[in-house]
């Protein structure tokens, strides 16, 4: 291996982490990729529903070709900052030219709403992590009753009514949006997945009661309407009586019930079509009604995980508002809003950068564009001298502090190991449920 040009470090094995490697290592830089989870591939992984193999083998198949470069190390199980044994400064004192952060919206977006803390109260992305056999939240139990209601208009939304309706089989899902119909998130593909079990008169009666609000803010309830019954002559078969209902203009206020027996619903307020500036934005109205649920789950986006070394301001970390290195008009570059400083030498990318913005697509580009406006940094250095003799001291440091790091070899018989699973139980694909279980099958 030629001896590298700069030495960069990515905190994150998702896709904005990985394809940001690639473009490193495609410039001569070495990569040093440091991953929370055993496993690379981030919401590629574990945030695609489980049954859309072929995507998720094809972006599997990518993973692996990037990591193969020779200029990539890779290190899983391995927490940055958040309670483990590494943090941001000491990254950046061992050596490495840059840090490009990727985590992700790791942190969990709530309403702050009365009643958010009652036994059956979740965050989708917890139910969705769990489906997906993400160690811990793949043993953990979550406790669906027959009447849920989920709160959010996207396709995450959409997925949680997908798994509540075809695998768990409940009795009622309702989905509750704070604005109106013309203002959903969710793709038609995705309300194939259910729009089998879509309750077609309470969608009409619900059509029928907004429809003066709609009009009022120079909408067609027809033509909208018609979006939501589309995706009907494609629509998978049924495989349960479940009931998948929609209820507009409601934003949550509070969720019912009581500790000894959980959720019993969720009071809404009801709101207004207001018309300003171009756009539809939903209005109080004064007015409230219950939504009979026993569970309440919370689809709302995410945003960064609060534990990590980086200052959170609304919710967010701040990249720079005058970037030296932009990117797309995009900055890039770091910022600490309580000294009004730039972070040196590190960069945000993903949903670190921006939470809850599409997903693998929009994950790779600014991933890449990151990459670039890192590169752009690195070159205004000379390449530092003896840059592989640090990334192996490095690499003997992490080994040295961290129990059972996860490297490229391992990785392949994991890989292995589930593969052998999968034929043996006779299934497409096979996951060990625990880290345990994967380190195993790793020779721990």
């Amino acid at each position: 291996m030629d001896a590298a040009k700069y030495w960069v470090a990515v905190i994150g094995g998702g896709p904005a982490g990985l394809f940001a490697a690639r473009a490193f290592s495609n410039n001569g830089a070495r990569v040093t990729v440091l991953n929370r989870d055993i496993k690379p591939g981030g919401l590629a992984e574990y945030g695609i529903y489980p049954t859309k193999l072929k995507m998720k083998q094809g972006l599997r198949s990518q993973f692996q070709q990037i990591l193969a470069s020779p200029l990539i190390d890779y290190f899983g199980n391995v927490t940055v900052c958040g309670g483990g044994n590494i943090a941001l400064e000491d990254i950046l004192e061992s050596g490495f030219q840059a840090a490009l952060v990727t985590t992700g919206a790791q942190g969990t977006k709530w309403l702050r709403l009365p009643g958010e803390n009652l036994p059956g109260v979740y965050h989708a992305k917890n139910l969705v992590f769990h489906y997906n056999s993400l160690p811990p939240f793949s043993g953990r139990k979550f406790l669906l009753g027959r009447r849920v209601a989920v709160v959010g208009a996207g396709n995450v939304m959409m997925d949680i009514a997908h798994y509540l309706v075809r695998d768990r089989k409940v009795d009622e899902v309702v989905a509750v949006v704070r604005r109106g119909p013309a203002e959903i998130k969710f793709t038609k593909k995705e309300m194939e997945t259910i729009a089998a079990n879509l309750d077609l008169s309470a969608l009409e009666a619900e059509f029928g009661r907004v429809a003066p609000l709609m009009q009022a803010a120079r909408q067609d309830p027809g033509l909208v309407q018609q979006a939501f019954t589309d995706a009907l002559p494609k629509a998978l078969p049924p495989v349960s009586q479940s009931r998948f209902r929609f209820e507009f203009l409601a934003s949550p206020a509070r969720v019912l019930g009581d500790w000894m027996n959980g959720v019993s619903g969720l009071k809404v307020e009801e709101n207004i079509l207001v018309a300003a500036d171009g756009a539809v934005k939903a209005r109080g109205a004064g007015t409230s009604r219950i939504i009979p649920a026993d569970t309440v789950i919370f689809a709302i986006g995410d945003t960064v995980d609060r534990d990590f070394c980086i200052p959170v301001y609304n919710d967010a970390y701040q990249t720079v508002p005058e970037p030296r290195f932009p990117v797309g008009g995009l900055s890039f570059e770091a910022f600490n809003p309580d000294t009004n400083l730039p972070i040196e030498r590190v960069f945000l990318a993903g949903w670190a950068r921006q939470a809850s913005t599409g997903l693998v697509g929009y994950a790779r580009r600014d991933g890449e564009m990151a990459a670039e406006a890192v590169l752009q940094y690195l070159q205004t250095f000379p390449p530092g001298p003896g840059l592989d003799q640090a990334a192996d001291r490095f690499e003997g440091r992490l080994l040295e502090t961290h129990q059972r790091v996860v490297d490229k070899k391992h990785l392949e018989k994991l890989e292995q190991a589930e593969q052998k699973e999968a034929m043996l139980l006779g299934v497409e694909e096979f996951k060990f449920p625990t880290n345990d279980e994967m380190f195993t099958a790793m020779g721990f």
